[in-house]
């Protein structure tokens, strides 16, 4: 089994996940009308491209600190030049990049290196929930652990001993401690309670767990937990 996440549609990747409502900036484009961008898309980044080549992010905090907003936004060098993703790269590939770089936007371009879109990790976010949600039913838990305890074999088999499968797994790591990885398993089964002391004998720390409440609209606490999961 490999730590990937598993669907019975067609892969997400970064074309499929562009926001066409995002625009990007240009050099003479003014400082109020970024903000004023930022404002109506509810967004605090924004890419800035130039003959269709990327160039670059702007913040809001850059934009406040000019002062001006009749200043144009060539005064401003922009942050993460390189960093964006090819048109066919997965959308995990999206979700590490924003991570490492704490991007709330990332850049999508394409064979020449010219500037095809902007993603939004929220759109992201929401795609993957969407995906835990057209799942079978069953319920998910978060793991945390040390790097170099990680098995998913292992960790698999003990799940397996319950009569339970897994079905899709996500491995993240801690923002707050880079030697440990968030463990997200989603599972065929909704009954944890022999799976969790299972895993607590073998002293696996689970962190949280979603188990599915009939009375509850399913696809919309998932998508919401996604977000907090995120800290979106």
């Amino acid at each position: 089994m490999t730590d990937t996440y598993n669907t019975t549609s067609s892969v997400m990747v970064a074309a499929d996940l562009i926001n066409e409502m995002i625009p990007p900036l240009k050099g003479n484009d003014s400082v109020r009308k970024a903000l004023n961008w930022m404002d109506a898309f509810r967004i605090t980044q924004l890419p800035i491209v130039e003959n269709n080549i990327y160039k670059g992010i702007i913040t809001e905090d850059m934009l406040y600190e000019i002062n001006n907003p009749d200043a144009i936004i060539d005064v401003i060098e922009p942050l993460y030049e390189d960093v964006f993703v090819g048109e066919d790269q997965h959308f995990y590939d999206v979700m590490r990049l924003a991570t490492d770089h704490n991007l709330r936007i990332i850049a999508v371009v394409d064979l020449n290196n010219m500037f095809v879109g902007a993603i939004t990790v929220r759109d992201t976010l929401a795609a993957f929930a969407r995906t835990f949600a057209n799942q079978s039913r069953g319920a998910i838990i978060v793991m945390s652990m040390n790097y170099r305890d990680y098995s998913l074999s292992h960790i698999s088999r003990l799940i397996e001993e319950n009569n339970t499968k897994i079905l899709s797994s996500y491995v993240d790591t801690d923002p707050y401690d880079t030697s440990l990885i968030k463990l997200t398993l989603k599972l065929d089964k909704t009954e944890l309670t022999p799976i969790l002391a299972t895993l607590e004998r073998f002293e696996y720390r689970v962190i949280a767990k979603f188990q599915e409440n009939p009375d509850v609209d399913v696809q919309k606490e998932r998508l919401d937990m996604f977000f907090r999961y995120f800290d979106i």
